[in-house]
């Protein structure tokens, strides 16, 4: 059974005020501290910002079980100094970002200007293990059409700098400013593949490989293709259905490439079409259907993703927990949903924070 791996980037706030706090070094200075912590914190582009990482699980109950373990020592530590945390991919309130400092970091300010102060935006990757880099390229051309899907549903930031944005996912509009971000054509093998990450780092436009932001590339780190089109999820749960529905997508695609089916060859601006209704639409509207590239209701077409990796699911004993999971996306709405309800409740953007707080620890 393949094996998945989550990292999710999370926002640090004031628990009373809701206000985005640059306090990433402090918080993990605490982490080091604590043995068990040492090896899943991480700094990320802004003090505003806290990363951390699961181990590899072949269990999506162990997988559940870690990132809630995750999520509560973040706000542990992140307490210690007087903050918390929220999986928020954008901050509803108006924010300053401070870029950390780190070389690396600093050379991307100089090089990209208010692209990299405006990042304040906070993702959840998804980790598949694979079996060579030939499965993972073949794995990458088959899944391409379907991660706008992924998109949508995980789609959890209205607001930006204190205002509606307009659309569901703001962040992955704001992700896409970067130069090498977004949606690629197919590649065909491994090695063209690798030619191309090798002309991109060629042209000195991206610093090195780690700059490859495609919406799924293989990993440098890890033998695993990574998907990284979603938001960071307001809940968990919904965090284990993204990465059961990758999982799922990742095997689907490699059993495509056993069995001599050729990827779907929609061009790389369809595709961008696609994740751009996603951002905008979540599950409130339509989407493009993967198939088809035409509009459709968002249920249609995310029940047609559970179609497409029914089997795979079903050989997994998985298949049933994300048809709940995604029943109840479409019954109680996905982050966005929830944080536009909440403005609507109270009025209050740092209302809407700090209900957010207690939903990223359920």
């Amino acid at each position: 059974m393949r094996t998945v791996g989550v990292e999710e980037e999370l926002l640090l706030v004031d628990p009373e005020t809701g206000d985005p706090r640059a306090q990433s070094a402090a918080v993990l200075a605490r982490a080091e501290h604590d043995d068990a912590d040492q090896d899943v914190f991480e700094k990320e582009l802004h003090e505003q910002m806290l990363e951390f990482a699961t181990h590899p699980q072949s269990s999506m109950d162990e997988l559940r079980a870690e990132i809630g373990r995750c999520r509560k020592e973040a706000a542990r530590h992140a307490g210690d100094i007087g903050c918390t945390v929220a999986a928020l991919a954008t901050s509803p309130l108006p924010v300053s970002p401070a870029v950390s400092l780190n070389r690396r970091y600093q050379w991307m300010e100089e090089q990209y200007g208010i692209a990299t102060r405006e990042q304040l935006v906070m993702g959840c990757h998804v980790h598949v293990s694979v079996e060579s880099d030939d499965e993972g390229v073949a794995v990458v051309d088959r899944v391409r059409p379907w991660l706008s899907v992924l998109a949508a549903l995980s789609a959890n930031s209205p607001f930006w700098m204190g205002k509606d944005s307009g659309y569901n996912s703001y962040r992955s509009r704001v992700w896409q400013r970067w130069p090498s971000a977004g949606p690629t054509e197919i590649f065909g093998t491994a090695e063209q593949y690798h030619r191309r990450v090798a002309d991109m780092v060629a042209t000195g436009t991206i610093l090195d490989e780690g700059m490859i932001y495609f919406d799924i590339r293989l990993s440098q780190r890890y033998p695993t293709v990574e998907i990284r089109v979603s938001d960071v999820c307001l809940h968990a749960d919904t965090a284990v259905l993204i990465a059961t529905l990758a999982r799922g997508l990742v095997e689907t695609a490699a059993r495509e490439w056993r069995a001599g089916v050729e990827p779907v060859d929609h061009s790389v601006s369809l595709l961008r079409l696609a994740g751009w209704r996603a951002a905008q639409a979540g599950l409130t509207g339509e989407l493009l259907h993967p198939a088809t590239m035409r509009r459709m209701p968002a249920e249609v077409v995310v029940r047609s993703l559970l179609d497409h990796v029914g089997e795979a699911l079903g050989d997994t004993g998985d298949l049933e927990r994300a048809e709940r999971a995604v029943a109840g996306l479409l019954r109680d709405g996905n982050g966005a949903q929830v944080q536009r309800a909440l403005l609507e409740r109270t009025g209050s953007l740092r209302d809407v924070v700090t209900e957010c707080v207690r939903h990223t620890q359920e």
